[in-house]
């Protein structure tokens, strides 16, 4: 059985739990992080130097960083599905992949610590609202991808979905005033109505 280490509130925890639930492997979920602490323990750190969520632990293997647990998790008990084995369309979605965390992640957490994490005689409204600015941007790039194609690597559901989502259920329920982007909603609906979505996409938002 997996082990993943991990608050369900961190949408990188989030990735590694959808994904272990759609290749169909059972899974125990330890909390560490936030308010569970645990992550400058000296047992934490030898499973990832960084202290940081989510690590993976499957057998003797242990992997951090939430798009390597899912690519993991998609070539070995998803390959022919989730996994992609030809080159040019596993980069279609690698490339997804990247973006979530390169792009989408870092515009998006200012306004998403300040309006949910931070008390609300603290927050940096000018910080907040160029976050939303920025994510703004970023999902019109997203919106324009998904007018040509049921899901983010093609016709076929696969690890850029996974991914990518749970930034998308992020900010669909921050209460922030948002462009409407039926592209995005539509992909988005389909792919958080999955079964083994569900458990890795709790509401409300913390």
């Amino acid at each position: 059985m997996l082990t993943i280490w991990g608050r369900i509130s961190s949408i990188n925890v989030q990735r590694a739990v959808w994904a272990a639930g759609e290749v169909g492997q059972a899974f125990e979920r330890i909390d560490v992080g936030g308010k569970f602490g645990g992550l400058d323990e000296p047992a934490y750190r030898e499973k990832n130097p960084n202290g940081q969520i989510p690590v993976l632990e499957d057998g003797d293997v242990v992997i951090w960083e939430s798009c390597s647990i899912v690519r993991y998790l998609a070539a070995r008990y998803g390959a022919g599905w989730i996994w992609e084995e030809d080159p040019s369309r596993r980069a279609d979605a690698d490339r997804w992949m990247d973006w979530i965390i390169a792009e989408l992640q870092p515009a998006m957490a200012p306004a998403f610590l300040g309006l949910i994490r931070t008390p609300e005689e603290k927050r940096d409204a000018a910080a907040i609202a160029a976050s939303i600015a920025r994510t703004e941007a970023k999902m019109d790039i997203l919106e324009a991808h998904l007018a040509s194609r049921s899901y983010l690597a093609g016709a076929r559901f696969g690890m850029a979905d996974i991914a990518v989502a749970p930034g998308a259920h992020r900010w669909l329920h921050l209460p922030v005033s948002r462009a409407a982007r039926p592209n995005v909603e539509r992909w988005y609906e389909t792919v958080a109505g999955r079964p083994a979505a569900k458990p890795a996409l709790p509401l409300p938002i913390t």
